[in-house]
């Protein structure tokens, strides 16, 4: 345990962070996301939310302000009436720590699956909602 920084954070998930790079992808994948079959680097949260996780990396993770929507979700499937009420959660975590934060990229489920195959690491959640899947661009720290 370390002072300041959420117990949320695994060494292995802080670690990642740090290795990351500049424009680099980390998705954060619900329950029902296949990312054990997809992922370059596994890393696992059972038992945690989406929300409670993003607002914990957030406070670590500068968004890449060199694009325009450096954060990304699963765009609902054509003909599913779900509703992510959970996407107004996560662009208020992320307003919290970068207001200038326009909105979400939304992405083809297909064509999502495809960039988290991509993605330098893939964090598997335990969370219930549907569609809570998001991608964050790794930006710089500017101090």
């Amino acid at each position: 345990m370390l002072k300041g920084i959420s117990p949320l954070l695994s060494p292995e998930l802080l670690k990642v962070l740090m290795e990351m790079g500049h424009g680099d992808e980390l998705v954060i994948g619900d329950g029902n996301f296949p990312a054990a079959g997809m992922a370059r680097r596994l890393l696992r949260a059972d038992g945690h939310g989406v929300p409670e996780l993003l607002e914990a990396i957030m406070k670590l993770f500068p968004l890449d302000s060199f694009v325009e929507r450096p954060a990304a979700l699963m765009a609902v499937v054509a003909g599913d009436p779900t509703e992510p009420v959970i996407w107004q959660r996560f662009r208020e975590i992320i307003r919290n720590e970068e207001p200038e934060f326009g909105d979400f990229e939304l992405v083809e489920r297909f064509a999502f699956y495809d960039r988290a195959r991509q993605a330098y690491a893939i964090l598997a959640t335990g969370e219930s909602a549907l569609y809570a899947n998001i991608i964050l661009k790794k930006g710089v720290v500017v101090e």
